[in-house]
Formats: structure tokens, sequence, C-alpha cells
């Protein structure tokens, strides 16, 4: 039995080397949850104790294979609930997260399994993260040709499929601009002072900018 803080760790683990990261250094654990260094290296000798983790001081750590499995359920958890709020409960995408970081925490496979059914078996959230199913496996044939936005070249069109950060601030801006899952952004010009960039939504004729630190989060696929 795992406590909330151990599995949050799992989870920030592998949701930072998903799916192309092999090891992760301990600041970028930090930075992710928000807390000191030094705590983050005390929490990893408890896993590495569990065998969780495999963690090489100063040099990173990976998931074990049990460490996986555990952090992919409760990936697969959130998710899911994430999905049932928006989906039936009718939250906007940008409510979700802080109340599926509890439910993410119930300790029944049965109940998580209805849910899943439930909504269809998706096989991604409301953010467009993808949805492990039961045994593991992410719906990656889907995901391979996704780039993001500030990878795009000048009059490409991305549609959108997925925003890789599910904070707040960012989901609002972006309701603020009409983005969403499904719209279709051209990639106008770049600005030479800031690097920021200019976007046309949907067809509009207006054009409107964003940063980088933005257009890296949003993701997609090309149209012809």
């Amino acid at each position: 039995m795992l406590s909330i803080t151990e599995e949050n760790y799992l989870k920030a683990i592998f949701t930072l080397s998903y799916p192309t990261v092999d090891e992760i250094s301990t600041n970028d654990i930090a930075k992710h949850l928000g807390i000191n260094p030094a705590s983050v290296s005390d929490m990893l000798k408890k896993l590495y104790q569990k065998k969780l983790i495999a963690y090489i001081k100063y040099q990173g750590v990976k998931l074990t294979e049990e460490g996986r499995k555990i952090a992919i359920d409760i990936v697969r958890k959130h998710r899911i609930w994430e999905t049932f709020l928006v989906d039936k409960l009718n939250f906007t995408w940008d409510e979700v997260h802080e109340i599926a970081e509890q439910l993410e925490h119930i300790r029944s496979p049965l109940l998580i399994e209805r849910l899943y059914q439930y909504l269809n078996s998706p096989e991604f959230d409301p953010h467009g993260e993808p949805i492990p199913d039961s045994n593991g496996f992410f719906p990656d044939s889907k995901m391979k040709n996704w780039i993001a936005l500030n990878s795009c070249q000048k009059q490409q069109i991305l549609e959108v499929r997925c925003i890789k950060d599910d904070s707040t601030d960012l989901l609002q801006f972006l309701d603020k601009k009409k983005i969403k899952i499904g719209s279709k952004i051209k990639y106008v010009d770049i600005n030479n002072y800031d690097k920021s960039i200019e976007i046309q939504i949907n067809e509009s004729e207006s054009i409107t900018n964003i940063s980088q630190k933005v257009a890296e989060k949003i993701y997609g696929v090309l149209l012809e």
C-alpha cells in the first residue's frame, strides 16, 4: 500500500518521461511538483527501497516495471475521472484537474473499469491526453503524427488534438483565444523580436498572437 504522496511521485516521473525520455532528474521532478529538490531526494530513496524506481544519485531516476505499472494505473484513473467530470457532470476542461487529483487515489479497480465502460472506453481525456486501456496500453498509433504548434512552418494548418498542460491558467487563456480540441490553427508568421507566433483560428480573418511557451503545449496533426 503506497501513500498518496508516493503515488504522486510515481505519476510525476511517468508524466515527465512519457513517451520518449528515459531518466528524469531530481530538479525536473521538483519543478513539476513545485517542491524543494532536497525533499524529492528523500522520497526517491524510499521509492528506490521499495523497488519502484531505479535511482542513481546525481544521474536521474526511471521507473521499474512495477513502478511503471502503478504509475500508469494512476494516470488512467486521473484521465478517466476528468473525462467523466466533463462529459457527464458538465464541468469545463479547466475545472477538472484538481478534482481528478483527489479521485485518482480511489483504490477500486472495479469502479474504475465500470466507469471506463460507462464512458464507452475513451481513448483520450478532455485535454487530448491518451487514456491507457485496462492492460496499460496507450493509443500510440493515433498519436504518431502529432507535432507541436511551434514546430510548424509558415502557412501550415494544425488541427489541435492535445494540450500538454492542464493548468487552469493555460486552459482559461486558450478559452479566451477560442482554441480547443479540434480547432484548426494556421501558423501565419513569427515575430523576430520575441518569437511570438501569429495565428489564425478556424479560418477567422483576424490574426492573434501567442507565445512560444503556449505554442509548445499545443499538439495536433497537420492538415493537407
